[in-house]
């Protein structure tokens, strides 16, 4: 038997130091945490089955572009399967899917294993985190809706007989592509992060964005239908008709009479002033959030 001189503690010298070098300080931090959550977005340094959703949905959301792509490169002719401006029709889908996949895990995964408290206890503050999470989230959205746009433009052009009179034609689609695919991934990434920074339970997260995407959009429909002068603004609130009808502004194209923006009968102009004040007031959301969040 272990005599009492056994459980004895002992002191081990294991060279622990103060850290003496360069402080990088706030501006670092946040551009560490913006880089961080950027991978984390589309699961690069994490296990294989994190990448999966992101990747899967990022490679669907380029298909129609790479279509176009082929038909320019096999036929060399200009043959228009797609406009830009009707590029959010094919690509909603691949959209709401990244959102509600990719959204709840920006702020659910610090929510729920509560490391908040890591964060704001050195250079970052309140502010920066959410700011600097809600920039990342923006840009890894941008790849899926700005990307396939250019990748569009350039199919357009390479589908071409006469590459210099289409680009004298056509060189507008280009700051268009950007304004509308920046404009889509700005009040998508910014209202579904909205949603899922208020639970850290990903599945209610995952829920909520889900619903504000597909449950909007047929109930929009059904207002604009049966809703007289009040039920038009519906268009307004769907995020998928917002968008749509801030492409055709942004493009400069009219709506089909059969659209929800044809029928709704608002001005086009609107649709784009109503997309930033969506895309602002869910940033001071996810701002508020994170001033009131226990940490």
């Amino acid at each position: 038997m272990p005599g009492p001189d056994a459980r004895a503690g002992a002191i081990y010298d294991l060279g622990y130091r103060a850290y003496d070098g360069p402080r990088l300080g706030r501006a670092a931090a946040v551009l560490a945490l913006y880089t961080f959550t950027l991978r984390g977005a589309f699961g690069i340094g994490r296990r294989t089955s994190a990448k999966v959703v992101p990747v899967t949905v990022t490679a669907f959301a380029y298909i129609p572009a790479i279509v176009q792509l082929g038909i320019a490169a096999l036929l060399g002719s200009r043959i228009e399967i797609i406009a830009p401006w009707n590029y959010l029709g094919y690509s909603e889908v691949p959209v709401a899917l990244f959102c509600a996949g990719v959204a709840p895990e920006i702020f659910g995964r610090d929510l729920r294993y509560r490391t908040l408290s890591l964060y704001f206890s050195r250079a970052l503050q309140r502010t920066d985190y959410a700011l600097a999470k809600t920039a990342a989230f923006v840009t890894a959205l941008a790849v899926l809706t700005l990307g396939p746009l250019l990748l569009l433009a350039i199919g357009n052009g390479l589908a071409s007989d006469d590459l210099p009179g289409y680009l004298a034609d056509h060189w507008r689609e280009l700051p268009q592509s950007l304004a509308a695919g920046l404009t889509i991934a700005f009040v998508a990434g910014c209202g579904s992060l909205a949603i899922a920074a208020h639970t850290p339970r990903r599945a209610y997260a995952t829920v909520g964005v889900a619903a504000w995407f597909l449950i909007t959009l047929p109930l929009a429909g059904i207002l604009v239908a049966i809703g007289g002068e009040i039920g038009r603004f519906a268009a307004w609130f769907s995020p998928f008709d917002l968008l749509y009808g801030t492409a055709l502004a942004i493009f400069g194209r009219t709506p089909g009479a059969d659209s929800i923006q044809g029928r709704a009968d608002l001005p086009l102009g609107t649709y784009p002033l109503l997309a930033a004040a969506h895309a602002a007031v869910a940033a001071l959301l996810i701002l508020r959030r994170f001033r009131q969040v226990q940490a």
